[in-house]
């Protein structure tokens, strides 16, 4: 008998315990889940270089301006840089990244390449061609973009986070082509958000046509002679597909608020290239502005 009141004891102390217990956890989810929800970009500021006069670039007979000589990286450098890192080289007239295989862990001689000077209304025609396997991208209305933190200490942000990128794949042998929703990573793209149709892309090694139009808002990707995306900035529809895009509020508010203001106060921003740790090459790139 004093067995038994014993055990009842435990039984009718352990009922009492554990919803409480449980009820404990729940409630610390559920804050940590708000403040998920709720959480809000870090203090960050835009990094203000020099930029290049344009009117020192050869402009052709269409009013292109040539802002790759196919010689040297005139007007040039590196993404939050002063100079061109050294894994970019010139290449039988092109622009060659050198690939590491390390895919986005840049090295030291590695990232990024931006031509100073920001553009707002334009037309960036270029071609591009990769090795097997490769992936890089093109970017857009780019921000050098810099955040403190609580020990005061400056971090540079990575340059996708604050531009569109035009994905540049090897579609029949990257993974990421697999990825996304509906092929929306796969080459001339808007990287994560919409695939482009058709997609008409030539074979790693062949050279490839691409062009990206920003003109008050509307953007459009062209590949190979054809449109292939068609969106707009700055609209409730942008909007929706940034919070259904890996650059939700939720997911990363910084990208998030950059993105979503695409462009800063002046909506202009740097043409970029992408490191991502593969052979990729640029040739005959030109701009013409539409203001």
């Amino acid at each position: 008998m004093k067995k038994t009141i014993l055990f009842l004891g435990f039984v009718l102390m352990a009922a009492l315990l554990f919803p409480a217990c449980n009820k404990a956890k729940n409630t610390e989810t559920k804050s940590e889940n708000t403040e998920t929800m709720n959480a809000e970009a870090p203090q960050y500021a835009t990094i203000d270089k020099p930029q290049v006069d344009l009117a020192t670039f050869k402009t052709d007979a269409d009013g292109y301006i040539e802002i790759f000589n196919g010689k040297d990286f005139t007007g040039w450098r590196g993404y939050g840089k002063d100079s061109i890192p050294g894994k970019w080289t010139i290449e039988d007239g092109a622009i060659k990244f050198n690939g590491t295989g390390g895919g986005e862990a840049q090295d030291s001689e590695g990232g990024d390449i931006i031509f100073a000077h920001k553009f707002k209304n334009f037309e960036l025609l270029l071609e591009w061609k990769v090795s097997k396997g490769g992936n890089s991208g093109i970017f857009y209305l780019a921000q050098e973009i810099e955040t403190t933190d609580e020990n005061g200490n400056k971090r540079l942000e990575p340059i996708y986070i604050s531009s569109p990128e035009y994905q540049i794949l090897d579609n029949a042998n990257h993974p990421d082509a697999q990825l996304g929703k509906d092929n929306n990573r796969q080459s001339a793209s808007l990287y994560d958000m919409i695939p482009a149709v058709p997609q008409n892309q030539k074979p790693f090694g062949e050279w490839n046509k691409a062009k990206i139009m920003v003109y008050k808002g509307t953007v459009v990707h062209g590949q190979n002679n054809e449109n292939v995306v068609e969106y707009h900035l700055w609209t409730p529809q942008w909007t929706d597909m940034l919070q259904a895009s890996k650059f939700s509020q939720e997911k990363w508010p910084l990208a998030f608020e950059l993105l979503n203001n695409c462009g800063g106060a002046d909506r202009e921003g740097y043409i970029g290239l992408q490191d991502h740790g593969d052979d990729v090459w640029y040739r005959n790139i030109k701009v013409k502005i539409l203001d």
